[in-house]
């Protein structure tokens, strides 16, 4: 019996030390599952704003050429109400998944953002529907709109803690507004 009392320092620590190896890799695996989990969940919540912002920049887009078409906006490329009405259908039609997905995935402040982004961009359109020829009225809109998109960017950017970044106001030729 003198052996195995001899012995039983040993076995209590090789058993010690095989909980202690256990315990920290458990630890070690769980916050590494963590860390992966909150990566991945990061980048569907950028993958859900930038289909946004894509999804309610053609809607943009579009605006400009029917202004153009109105003489509201020196756009290259006009294209009239009755050929934009389809396409600012559709524009809407694929806004509206993105959106649903913004709203499960997005943070208050996001969504918030978003709403007042796409709330401006509805007057753009109804300002259009109106067949209204208002350049100054839409400069006004078109100023609403980017300081609405600069604050999505910038909501985005702080949910996601990405640097800063880019107002997105680009100097451009004379004659044509940022």
């Amino acid at each position: 019996m003198s052996a195995f009392i001899q012995q039983l320092p040993a076995l209590v620590g090789v058993v010690i030390g095989a909980l202690g190896s256990y315990l920290a890799i458990t630890r070690g695996d769980r916050a590494r599952f963590r860390r992966e989990q909150a990566a991945r969940w990061e980048e569907r919540r950028l993958a859900v704003y930038s289909d946004y912002a894509r999804s309610l920049k053609k809607s943009v887009t579009l605006t400009y050429r029917v202004a153009a078409h109105l003489g509201n906006d020196p756009h290259p490329h006009p294209l009239s109400p009755e050929d934009a009405a389809p396409l600012l259908a559709a524009a809407s039609d694929a806004r509206d998944p993105s959106g649903e997905a913004l709203l499960m995935l997005g943070s208050r402040d996001v969504v918030q953002k978003a709403r007042e982004w796409v709330v401006v961009v509805l007057e753009m359109e109804s300002f259009l529907r109106e067949g209204r020829r208002a350049p100054d009225a839409w400069s006004a809109l078109l100023a609403k709109q980017r300081a609405a998109r600069e604050t999505y960017y910038a909501a985005v950017r702080d949910d996601l803690e990405l640097s800063p970044g880019h107002s997105g106001r680009w100097e451009l030729p004379p004659g044509r507004d940022a």
